[in-house]
């Protein structure tokens, strides 16, 4: 588990709620703000309300939602928050999809399943990456 950071601030974002919950809760309990959504439509609304006052440090994003299917929520939430680091969590990670992602900015793509110490590691390390540039 990565070292408590109060002031990290994270969107999650999935449309399974058992996922998001267990992402979510890990997070918690490393010491993260952490803002739930189940949908792009949700995803985009978190984002914009949150730049306002104190952008999200992290998205986690899952890449297939009920309402977005491709990378342009991926390119709306870098337009609209371009200093918050975007993992995208998929279960189609064709090479396609992760050329895609990253050309549009993402930290990283990371396949599902995935343990849940390893994304709090990750959303470490994108954090680490937010802050030094």
């Amino acid at each position: 588990m990565p070292k408590k950071s109060p002031s990290l601030k994270v969107l999650v974002v999935d449309d399974e709620p058992l996922m998001r919950w267990s992402v979510a809760e890990t997070l918690t309990d490393c010491g993260y703000e952490v803002i739930e959504t189940g949908d792009g439509r949700g995803a985009k609304t978190a984002v914009g309300a949150a730049s306002a006052s104190h952008e999200f440090d992290v998205v986690l994003l899952d890449f297939r939602l009920p309402d977005s299917t491709d990378l342009s929520l991926l390119a709306s939430i870098r337009k609209m928050s371009p200093h918050a680091q975007v993992i995208l969590m998929t279960a189609f990670g064709t090479p396609e999809v992760v050329r895609g992602a990253l050309d549009l900015g993402a930290f990283r793509v990371v396949s599902k399943p995935f343990e849940m110490d390893a994304v709090a590691e990750l959303v470490a390390q994108a954090y680490a990456a937010r802050i030094t540039h």
